[in-house]
């Protein structure tokens, strides 16, 4: 038996599917996509700077594109990788911070906007085929991803109090420093999405034959 090659016309139809929404998957909206929380650290020691980011929510993922797939099959495993293009998202959250930030005291509170434009990921999936019903569905056995992001904007208002000199350093440094706070963002970022994908795409393969995947 020759196991060719994942279905890409699948992969676009459930992408054109996921602006809809996916209610079979218990997806009615799939968006806005919801991070509960995620921490930023600049710096060691009692000055150091932490921000934290609670109730994220994005905007923009329905419409990434698949650019690039990769597929190595054997009768015992699938290994997928997917390059994926999203041309814009824009989130928005509730921010609190602590510390100082350019020889300002940074400590307070507010809401937090950013819109990231050019953003590209890479997805690396590892599943096994299993029966179920006399039919053959993919379990999924690891995710991981990375990505990048070519221009961030973002930026604080509302900020507690009303600082206003405390919000006009913040949003000098955030945009100055975007990429590198990215960076910073990244891991914690990167596990919460790893989270998200790994529940979509279970259910996914919970719900797709491996059939529909598989061209034999």
């Amino acid at each position: 038996m020759s196991l060719e090659v994942l279905a890409p016309k699948r992969v676009e139809m459930l992408l054109e599917e996921l602006e809809l929404g996916l209610p079979q998957l218990g997806y009615p909206e799939v968006e806005p996509i919801i991070l509960d929380e995620v921490h930023i650290t600049l710096g060691a020691g009692p000055d150091g700077y932490k921000a934290q980011f609670k109730d994220v929510n994005a905007k923009g993922v329905s419409a990434l594109r698949v650019t690039g797939l990769r597929a190595r099959l054997s009768d015992d495993e699938v290994q997928l990788q997917l390059i994926l293009s999203i041309p814009r998202i824009r989130a928005a959250a509730k921010y609190r911070s602590s510390g100082t930030l350019i020889l300002v005291q940074a400590s307070g509170a507010g809401d937090y906007w950013g819109e990231y434009e050019g953003v590209k990921a890479k997805v690396f999936i590892r599943a096994k085929p299993f029966s179920y019903q006399d039919r053959r569905y993919l379990r999924l056995q690891q995710l991981k991803m990375d990505f990048s992001v070519k221009d961030i904007n973002m930026g604080v208002e509302n900020v507690h109090d009303g600082n206003t000199i405390l919000q006009a350093a913040l949003n000098l440094f955030i945009n100055s420093n975007s990429q590198e706070l990215l960076k910073e963002m990244k891991p914690d970022l990167r596990r919460k999405l790893v989270q998200v994908m790994s529940s979509f795409v279970e259910k996914l393969f919970a719900q797709v034959p491996y059939d529909a995947w598989i061209t034999e």
